[in-house]
């Protein structure tokens, strides 16, 4: 953020966005309006000659942000004040005592819910994850706050250009990973589909243009496509005196994204491309229900509707608010084109979300899905043992979940998220019954602990004293209570086997004549195949390592710089020299050689600053990066650096690899810009999925395509055939992308074969 002088015409600006707010807010109470102005003016001063890194006033933020909670989501007098002072606490001298003493209590609570912390996290703690539990510890007292740091986040999306590509790489993948599922969850239909696009646009850019392109392309078909289809379903909701709106759009450019990378299927193939709405008034003393389903009977009595297409959310609502009736019918031409029925109450929701939804409370008092979604929230933050980012991963956990009720013996109900497990039930009775859980019995019947209860189950939980809560028992639950109580467990055990297998070490190294070092650590933990002491102290106390090999590692010579310290250290093995003699001798030993033993390979000095440049160079031990094996990029594919534990080299991951992802949204500054140059000697494994007629002769073209034609080599051919068809996959080892795409080309040119596509696996 920087400063300097504001001139004439911004100082005009400003005051024209603000007329805008006012002339634009709902509400003519004298009151509401001398509010807004007195926070903007507020804001304004304090945020005088104050610029955003765009270099545009920082005053045109908070505006922006206030226009939206306004405008877009439909909130208040309190929420736009709040929002027009949402910085003003932290980025000015102002405090949340003098917003109080000019605004009152309640939008100091929200303001102080917006509020971002500082200098009072743990190092090893996101500072983005703490702020968001702390922003969600006030829907305990006002939803509000979620709503304008949603608009917030959206207004710094809309500008995110102006910021560094690392920084834009950070926001847009924490964007993903929690706003857009948190608007989501809370209606915000609108703004949940503008924040995926434009996390799309700036983590894959190249794809988010390709998206764009061929929509662009196919704008003048996709019209005609939407005025011959809407026609004649235009006349025949005349005919019947319904009184409606009707509008075409494409789908959003995040779900053909998203359809087309779980699919693996191409543009074309992305079902209904184009969606129309009708959105009408609905006819007083006629269930909503029931005309939405009269509607549909018009439509389809035009075309014809997919079956497994139909989404009835006018029957059961999303647990979000979400009412509407879906279907995809087959259009003019051979489209298929989803059709969205909605009255206007239920469009409102839709758009504004949780804001419309409280409007509409006072029509129906019942505690509907979204009210329990937030109680369980609050619950979930009264649990102060996990660290933020456990938090948020029990957040995003539990983001989308439904609801079943089910049954104790005695009959008590029990409230479980939707696919929770007999395990997650025994959590929910008590910690001690779910560590100790061995099976179950619902509805009488034996049953597993990874059993997914339904509604109106009756269950009962089998224990053991013997039992102990297992790490694979974590994939078995859902619910936070039950991931809290199995990892601090786990945890706590671990704790237990390291304890023991440090001890259990340092009594044989006793034996030896031996005490613990860098230099034997150094030998054994690759002998033993362990990446750290503790990883080495837990396998010997749970007895995986057994130790009866110890004298042997430490006695087996390799060629490199140890052999002088170990030939040394082993001489004096039964000297006869007292045990202060040796350990002094030791010591001595280890000085002597620590320049030689500690020395880096290499100097590793990166410059952040710029993107890293990965170089071909065939010489492992040179390489300044490593490719990350949860995700095996090669080059050509959209890549991006995490700075490694002890900062010596570069972890490269696609960015889109989920571990990725959730590291930009939780440890931002681990994360560089990398970019690939041309690799023609060293290779990288890939893996395509291959399918179509299973003619003579096919499996040899195949391979002589790949080996002959392309020089590539097979790592590993997996190959099928039934009833006159063939698939399978192929590992294989390529130079780049480019080399992959050629390779998929040539093979799908071979008659008979109908599908080749590169298969993308994530690790978790």
């Amino acid at each position: 953020m920087s400063t300097s002088v504001l001139t004439k015409t911004e100082k005009e600006e400003i005051q024209k966005k603000f007329n805008e707010l006012l002339k634009n807010f709902s509400s003519e109470r004298e009151d509401d309006v001398a509010l807004i102005t007195k926070a903007f003016n507020l804001a304004n001063e304090a945020h005088k000659n104050m610029r955003r890194k765009s270099g545009e006033p920082y005053i045109f933020h908070p505006l922006a942000v206030a226009k939206i909670v306004s405008e877009e989501i439909g909130l208040g007098t309190k929420s736009i004040t709040s929002a027009l002072l949402h910085d003003v606490v932290e980025d000015t001298d102002y405090t949340l005592d003098d917003i109080r003493a000019n605004f009152g209590e309640k939008i100091a609570a929200i303001i102080d819910g917006l509020t971002k912390i500082s200098d009072v996290l743990d190092n090893n703690m996101s500072l983005q994850a703490e702020n968001f539990r702390k922003i969600l510890l006030t829907l305990s007292e006002d939803v509000r706050v979620i709503l304008i740091k949603l608009a917030d986040r959206l207004h710094n999306m809309r500008t995110l250009g102006s910021m560094s590509p690392n920084k834009q790489q950070k926001i847009a993948a924490e964007t993903i990973f929690l706003y857009a599922p948190l608007a989501h969850r809370l209606g915000l239909y609108s703004i949940k589909t503008e924040l995926e696009d434009l996390s799309l646009k700036y983590r894959h850019p190249r794809i988010y243009e390709e998206i764009v392109g061929r929509i662009k392309d196919n704008e003048k078909k996709r019209l005609e496509l939407i005025h011959e289809f809407s026609l004649p379903i235009i006349e025949s909701l005349e005919k019947n005196g319904i009184k409606y709106d009707i509008s075409g759009r494409p789908k959003s450019i995040y779900s053909i994204y998203y359809k087309m990378q779980h699919k693996n299927i191409p543009f074309e193939e992305v079902y209904d491309l184009l969606a129309i709405r009708i959105v009408f008034d609905s006819v007083p003393g006629i269930p909503e229900k029931t005309q939405c389903w009269n509607i549909y009977s018009l439509i389809t009595d035009i075309y014809m509707p997919k079956p497994d297409r139909i989404r009835d959310w006018v029957s059961t609502p999303k647990a979000n608010g979400y009412e509407a009736l879906h279907a995809t019918v087959m259009g003019p031409g051979g489209h298929w084109v989803e059709v969205q029925i909605r009255t206007r109450r239920m469009d409102e929701i839709a758009e504004r979300g949780y804001a419309a939804h409280w409007k509409y409370k006072e029509a129906n008092s019942q505690e509907n899905e979204l009210d329990k979604w937030l109680r369980k929230v609050r619950e979930m933050l009264e649990n102060q043992q996990t660290d933020a980012m456990e938090f948020v991963d029990e957040f995003k956990m539990n983001l989308f979940a439904a609801e079943i009720m089910v049954f104790t013996p005695k009959g008590e109900i029990i409230t479980l998220p939707k696919n929770a497990t007999a395990l997650d039930f025994a959590y929910e009775i008590h910690t001690k019954i779910g560590n100790n859980a061995i099976g179950a019995k619902v509805n009488h019947k034996l049953v597993p602990l990874n059993y997914k209860l339904t509604n109106g189950d009756q269950v009962e939980i089998l224990t053991s004293e013997k039992q102990r809560s297992q790490k694979e028992w974590l994939k078995y639950v859902m619910t936070a209570k039950a991931k809290t109580a199995i990892n601090s467990s786990i945890k706590s055990e671990i704790k237990n086997r390291i304890e023991k297998g440090k001890n259990m070490l340092e009594e044989k190294l006793k034996e030896n004549n031996l005490l613990p070092s860098s230099r034997i650590f150094k030998k054994l933990m690759p002998a033993y195949q362990v990446t750290s002491k503790d990883e080495l102290y837990s396998k010997i106390g749970s007895g995986i390592i057994t130790l009866e090999d110890l004298k042997k590692i430490l006695k087996k010579n390799s060629k490199n710089k140890w052999i002088k310290y170990w030939e040394l250290q082993f001489s004096k093995v039964g000297s006869g020299k007292s045990e202060e003699e040796q350990q002094e001798e030791n010591q001595q030993e280890e000085n002597n050689h620590k320049e030689e033993l500690e020395a880096p390979v290499r100097d590793k000095n990166f410059d952040y600053s710029k993107p890293i440049i990965l170089r071909e160079n065939i010489d492992e031990a040179e390489q300044p990066y490593v490719i990350a094996k949860c995700c095996n990029p090669i080059p050509g594919d959209d890549i991006i650096g995490e700075k490694s534990a002890n900062n010596d080299s570069i972890i490269i991951h696609k960015s889109r690899c989920p571990h990725a992802i959730k590291l930009m949204t939780s440890h931002g500054d681990l994360i560089v810009s990398a970019k690939w140059t041309t690799y023609k000697i060293l290779s990288f494994l890939a893996r395509i999925d291959i399918g179509g007629l299973d003619k003579f002769g096919m499996y040899n073209n195949i391979i002589n395509v790949i080996t002959t034609e392309l020089n590539a080599n097979i790592r590993n051919i997996n190959l099928s055939s039934h009833d006159g068809i063939f698939e399978g996959n192929i590992d294989l080892y390529v130079h780049s992308t480019k080399d992959l795409n050629n390779l998929i080309m040539n093979l799908i040119k071979i008659k008979g074969v109908e599908s080749v596509h590169r298969v993308e696996v994530f690790e978790s």
